[in-house]
């Protein structure tokens, strides 16, 4: 068997495989299907400082290759989180990483304090890229703000940090490179891209909320360009989010520049992918003459 352990700075991982935010709700919902130690990672849907109702239905709608969500962070609200399910989650037996996502900056600072002095947290992965809320992406959009967000969430917090990452940007590596300087553990590479469904004989967007998030296999080729971009040009490990579907989905990924993954929209229609792909992954690596996953990260070479 392959060594699969996997760092990311102060955050050492059993595995590379992870289950994204938002597609996985707080696990119990995936209880009969995943067998949860064997994953890398668990990260629950997204917490807010308060909770949240979410957009207006219809919150879904597939698409050619994917899917479009407009869910707007259903959620329960952080002192729910941690009375409710943050007891069950430690008890999965693997790492859970919570994801948050504030207004403003103090929103972000204060709810990582509270998390940090809560036992059975791994991690925090700060959501400064939700495309379908209001002020959702901003932090995301602009180095300043994003590195404001990491550096407030270090100085109060001692778990490692994720900064997630917006695909709508000109230029990712910029927004990389300053969370990494303001002190992120990782990036995860990406949140979804903003897209829109319309049903043109009712001359009106499908989504209750207009706009929504793109995720699935269509956008993976975008992806893997932003992971190539940021791996070339910034010393910080990398969380590859974007249409993995398969083992070669994870691979592309892993030789790309991605030292870890996330399994995002296909947990609705294969809740148990995430599960076989570490035992894929394990194989693969032996079949390639590997013994550790640090030994085919990076390892994508240029053409020219």
């Amino acid at each position: 068997m392959a060594d699969l352990r996997v760092e990311l700075n102060r955050l050492k991982l059993a595995n590379p495989i992870l289950v994204a935010s938002g597609t996985f709700g707080y696990a119990r919902e995936m209880a009969a299907f995943v067998p949860f130690s064997r994953l890398g990672g668990v990260i629950p849907k997204t917490i807010t400082p308060q909770p949240r109702i979410g957009n207006p239905p219809p919150r879904t709608v597939e698409t050619a290759a994917g899917m479009l969500n407009s869910i707007g962070l259903d959620n329960d609200g952080l002192e729910a989180f941690i009375a409710k399910h943050l007891d069950y989650l430690r008890g999965l037996g693997t790492a859970v990483i919570a994801n948050i996502a504030g207004h403003d900056k103090d929103e972000f600072v204060t709810m990582a304090a509270r998390l940090g002095g809560c036992p059975g947290i791994a991690g925090l992965e700060l959501n400064v890229s939700c495309p379908n809320v209001s002020g959702g992406v901003d932090f995301g959009t602009d180095p300043c703000l994003a590195a404001a967000v990491v550096r407030g969430v270090r100085d109060v917090c001692d778990l490692p940090v994720i900064a997630k990452l917006t695909p709508n940007v000109t230029n990712i590596v910029e927004i990389a490179q300053a969370a990494a300087e303001a002190g992120a553990d990782a990036v995860s590479l990406t949140n979804t891209l903003q897209g829109l469904a319309v049903n043109w004989r009712k001359r009106r967007p499908i989504l209750g909320n207009n706009l929504g998030g793109l995720s699935g296999p269509a956008i993976k080729p975008v992806v893997l360009r932003m992971v190539w971009q940021v791996a070339r040009a910034v010393r910080v490990p990398i969380i590859g989010v974007g249409g993995i579907s398969n083992l070669d989905d994870v691979m592309d990924f892993l030789v790309t520049g991605a030292t870890a993954v996330q399994v995002g929209t296909a947990n609705f229609y294969d809740p148990t992918l995430a599960g076989r792909l570490v035992d894929d992954l394990d194989r693969t690596l032996i079949e390639q003459g590997c013994q550790t996953v640090a030994e085919i990260v990076g390892t994508l070479r240029a053409n020219g």
